[in-house]
């Protein structure tokens, strides 16, 4: 676990890259962990500290979040500069305002502005705020996303067809076990007549990890 605090990176290098070569997974830290985890679950089951029913309920759970609740919570930021602020003093006490409960975790939420990209990793494993977005999708997983962002990160928004202007800063937030961080998007323009729930649908789980900017609606 890293004990650490979290760390900005910079950086706006640009090299030559294979843009088509698909990202190598960490097929043996991943197999290992999955490994580990039956095992532990196997023991608290066999000690009756739970139950099978118990663990396949919270399992389902988990797996029905998906980057709705994120998308209410940024929507709700757009609409609403009170909550915004709340957002981002203490994304703890203003995401329990829709119910969800983060308190192993403490979490930042990161505002893009007109001078400043936002974009989240975890370097070390796939620390991820999945009670605001769900599961973490493959790439976020993967070495060369890890290690990438980091070193080359306007080549990696490239990549997901998010290109900056020069003048942006782009900085890179590391994920730690303890603590994760949800990105709040520009809000896109000729957005201001819609309701909080339309726009909550236009907000996608990639601009909350920060690799994709929010796209207005097209008739």
């Amino acid at each position: 676990m890293r004990t650490h605090e979290h760390h900005h990176h910079d950086h706006d290098h640009h090299h030559d890259h294979d843009h088509h070569s698909p990202p190598q997974p960490d097929d043996k830290v991943h197999s290992y962990y999955q490994i580990l985890g039956t095992a532990v679950k196997e023991l608290l089951i066999e000690k009756g500290v739970v139950t099978a029913d118990e663990v396949r309920r919270m399992v389902e759970r988990r797996d029905s979040i998906t980057p709705a609740n994120g998308a209410k919570v940024v929507a709700r930021a757009w609409m609403d500069p009170e909550y915004r602020a709340r957002l981002l003093k203490d994304a703890n006490a203003a995401v329990k305002e829709f119910g969800i409960e983060m308190p192993t975790t403490h979490l930042v939420a990161v505002e893009n502005t007109e001078n400043l990209h936002n974009v989240v990793v975890c370097t070390l494993c796939s620390c991820y705020p999945r009670d605001l977005l769900g599961l973490p999708p493959s790439w976020y997983k993967s070495k060369a996303y890890r290690a990438r962002v980091v070193s080359e990160p306007r080549a990696v928004l490239a990549e997901f067809g998010t290109q900056l202007a020069d003048n942006v800063e782009v900085r890179v937030h590391d994920s730690t076990a303890d603590m994760r961080y949800l990105v709040v998007p520009r809000r896109p323009g000729g957005t201001d007549g819609m309701s909080e729930d339309a726009l909550a649908a236009i907000i996608t789980r990639d601009t909350m990890i920060g690799v994709a900017v929010v796209e207005p609606m097209r008739n």
